[in-house]
């Protein structure tokens, strides 16, 4: 466990351990859960690489294999004082810009509902 205060800066460092100098990460997903086994109720900080907490921000790296961001510790309400996070990265052959890792934010459209 990494112990923090409501509303400090929660920072944090993902790596990938590999020989090739040429792959990449990239941070697609991240989720928080009042609980580690359960995230079908859970708080989006990225969802499909889109920033969705305000309080999300990144970090210069000067490696392709390590990702570093943060953003503001929170508590669910009525809840445990724990958050879990789930985070899911993509690996990607660098320079290579048809990879998931340089298409940035996918948006999906809804939609529309038939009468």
């Amino acid at each position: 466990p990494y112990y923090v205060g409501i509303n400090q800066n929660l920072f944090l460092e993902a790596s990938l351990h590999s020989s090739d100098p040429l792959l990449e990460l990239f941070l697609d997903t991240c989720v928080a859960s009042p609980t580690g086994h359960n995230f079908t109720r859970s708080y989006a900080i990225i969802k499909n690489g889109c920033v969705k907490d305000p309080t999300y921000a990144t970090y210069y790296s000067p490696y392709r294999h390590i990702l570093r961001f943060r953003f503001n510790a929170f508590q669910f309400i009525r809840s445990t004082p724990e958050v879990y996070l789930q985070c899911e990265l993509v690996v990607c052959r660098a320079f290579d810009y048809s990879s998931r890792c340089h298409q940035g934010c996918l948006q999906r459209s809804k939609r529309e509902a038939s009468s």
